[in-house]
């Protein structure tokens, strides 16, 4: 994964207030919970590859009795994402998490990000028996001469045998899902590549997405021009896409925080995909879903970016880059604006 990972937000609000609270506490039906925080490919602007990520996020995997729990103890919660910093396919108890969801009618995807170079059989017959619903597949070049430049240690061939295996299993099993998206980050050394993967992705029956990339100075763009068609947005980096529309290219994100509020694997609650720098107070497997998204810290930020509540310094927001340039634009959180141009841009890129 990059250092922060793009989803499409929820086209309704998911999130219900609890009536006549003036503090807004939410109880969401939808929840990301981090399924693995190892990864076996060592992206170089990735911190999970260089270790980074680890001076605050702790490093393991979900574990079944956790997962479980939390499910039973929830029954509003019917939709979970479950990939983020990590790659969700090397938790060795995931065939069990995908059965027991699928019987407790609980939506799992992976939109966030999977690389699929490492994936038990097992694994890949569950995903389709038991209709685990989507997943954004990293791929960024179609050819190992190029995905391998960023995905380091990654192998092309193999992706493409997961992916035939996985749509092996779906005619077998006369199923649609997981529906399938191929998430091609454009950089300079792969841009050439972006229509033969288009191509090869509609040939697999997948959606195809171009992502621009976080990092601007690592492999930039060449020809801006073909890049800017290519992209819904229209930019050709994130700098470019900030000056065209006056706000982040993952201002989005803070939706999360109503919406699909992040939890590691470890139940500790960091509010949102991008946050890697400092956790929320509480804990779901110690003080439940709602203690644990409704502390008065979590409370604060949402009012922080919504109502132009003043920083403070215990909230991790407070240091988020996109969070400071909103407050620099002198601009709140609009959360419907945000959601309905990301929705806009993904249909134009569909």
């Amino acid at each position: 994964m990059t250092v922060e990972n793009l989803e499409e937000p929820p086209v309704q609000a998911n999130t219900n207030v609890l009536a006549g609270d003036d503090t807004a506490r939410i109880m969401p039906t939808r929840i990301r919970l981090e399924a693995s925080t190892h990864c076996q490919l060592k992206c170089p602007t990735c911190e999970t590859a260089t270790g980074e990520l680890y001076k605050h996020v702790a490093l393991g995997f979900l574990r079944f009795d956790n997962f479980k729990r939390l499910v039973d103890e929830n029954p509003q919660v019917t939709e979970i994402e479950l990939s983020n910093f990590g790659e969700i396919f090397l938790n060795p108890q995931l065939p069990k998490i995908i059965e027991y969801a699928h019987e407790k009618d609980v939506q799992l995807s992976a939109r966030n990000g999977a690389n699929l170079n490492t994936v038990r059989e097992a694994t890949l017959e569950a995903l389709v028996k038991f209709g685990f619903r989507n997943i954004r597949c990293s791929i960024d070049g179609a050819s190992q001469e190029t995905y391998s430049q960023y995905r380091v240690r990654g192998e092309f061939d193999q992706v493409m045998e997961n992916i035939h295996k996985i749509n092996a299993y779906k005619k077998q099993y006369n199923s649609e899902y997981p529906k399938l998206t191929w998430q091609f980050v454009v950089f300079g050394h792969n841009e050439h590549e972006i229509v033969k993967a288009r191509q090869m992705a509609h040939d697999l029956g997948m959606s195809f997405e171009t992502k621009l990339n976080w990092d601007e100075n690592w492999s930039p763009v060449r020809d801006k021009e073909m890049v800017r068609k290519e992209m819904a947005a229209g930019a050709a980096s994130r700098s470019e896409f900030k000056e065209m529309y006056g706000a982040s290219y993952t201002e989005y994100i803070c939706d999360q925080l109503w919406d699909s509020p992040q939890l590691n694997f470890d139940g500790t609650v960091w509010g949102c995909c991008r946050n890697n720098w400092k956790a929320f107070d509480g804990n779901v497997f110690e003080d439940g879903l709602d203690g644990a998204l409704n502390s008065e810290q979590m409370q604060y930020a949402r009012k922080m970016l919504t109502d132009g509540a003043e920083a403070r310094a215990d909230v991790p927001c407070t240091t988020c880059s996109v969070y400071k340039n909103m407050r620099k634009a002198g601009n709140t959180l609009d959360r419907t604006k945000v959601a309905d141009r990301r929705k806009a841009f993904l249909d134009q890129n569909s």
